[in-house]
């Protein structure tokens, strides 16, 4: 067997042109803000690695990129969806070469590096990274321990043992790459019921912010991309229902919105929902971040006494919303897909 080369002795990757053979050096109308169409780490021929790849989004994502051409590494913990999975992508790329499954369970560290030595052997670089593997068990505030260890192991140890090991390596690549890490809303209102996977995606928001601040103060040609779904119907919140709810995103809707974020830049990247649009997703963050200015009581959107304040002001500010939308005076159009508008 042939001896692998560690990350740090690894040789740059080659260089290859950018958006599709444009040069937008010498074309300055075309950049990835103004052609959202146009990414260099998502052209084809870039390599994307997958975790949590067998199913739903991470399905999904592969399925899109392997259309635009990019060579797919899936992973995941369950072999019999992973080989489904890796058939089905092939099939989209109508190569099988470009497509691998590589069965890893993320919580080991083991695993994480035999993944990423596959992927660099098998492709040579690394140009998308989905940090995607998660599990949903419920764990409350002082029951279900086990669930707890098991939601931390996958959710938050797996997000880090996987960006340790990939970075390390991604950042020595010529070519620019992108590393996007699936979050939570729940991460971030914080809702009552499941404080177990509420608190594993709080960090993994808190170790992306960071990531993407160490990143862009040392590394420019890699960008990291907090990646916070919204309702999607998939086997881990489908629940008992085998049909999509009409206020569901399909997986490969939600997968497809992430990328157009990424193509343009953007580091948070909110997804809508056919329920929720995005100015209700920014005036309950907002709402959750003023309980901490506000000194209200926890969870106060919640709370019995609050409940009520918290309904009027979702009613205020949608209506707030709508005048502004209607403004002559607006110079900036929100539509009820863009989550990036203010």
């Amino acid at each position: 067997m042939a001896q692998r080369s560690a990350p740090g002795s690894r040789q740059l990757s080659p260089l290859r042109s950018h958006s599709n053979g444009r040069n937008p050096q010498l074309d300055p109308a075309i950049t990835p803000a103004e052609d959202p169409a146009e990414h260099p780490a998502l052209n084809p021929g870039c390599v994307a690695v997958i975790t949590g790849g067998a199913s739903g989004i991470g399905l999904a994502t592969a399925e899109i990129l392997a259309e635009l051409g990019l060579r797919i590494v899936l992973a995941d913990n369950d072999q019999a969806a992973l080989d489904k999975a890796t058939a089905q992508v092939a099939a989209v790329a109508n190569d099988s070469s470009h497509v691998i499954g590589i069965h890893a369970d993320v919580s080991k560290m083991e695993d994480v590096v035999r993944l990423r030595e596959r992927a660099f052997d098998a492709f040579g670089e690394v140009s998308v990274l989905l940090n995607n593997a998660g599990i949903g068990l419920k764990g409350t505030s002082f029951g279900d321990l086990d669930n707890w260890k098991k939601v931390m192991d996958v959710n938050l140890w797996g997000v880090i043992n996987v960006q340790h090991v990939f970075v390390k390596a991604m950042v020595l690549q010529e070519n620019p790459s992108v590393i996007i890490t699936t979050g939570s809303k729940q991460g971030i209102t914080n809702p009552p019921g499941n404080p177990a996977y509420n608190a594993s995606k709080a960090a993994v928001k808190s170790i992306t912010e960071g990531l993407a601040h160490e990143l862009y103060s040392t590394h420019a040609n890699v960008t990291a991309h907090l990646f916070v779904p919204g309702w999607t119907y998939t086997a881990m919140t489908k629940g008992d229902s085998d049909e999509k709810p009409a206020g569901a995103w399909s997986a490969h809707q939600t997968a497809q919105y992430m990328l157009d974020r990424v193509r343009l830049g953007d580091f948070y990247i909110i997804c809508p929902d056919n329920e929720t649009k995005p100015q209700l997703d920014r005036l309950r963050i907002r709402w959750a971040a003023d309980d901490i200015l506000e000194n209200r009581p926890a969870l106060s959107r919640w709370h019995p006494e609050w409940k009520s304040r918290f309904d009027d002001y979702i009613r205020e500010g949608m209506q707030d919303e709508q005048r502004r939308r209607k403004s002559p005076f607006r110079k900036i159009i929100i539509t009820d897909g863009d989550a990036g508008a203010d």
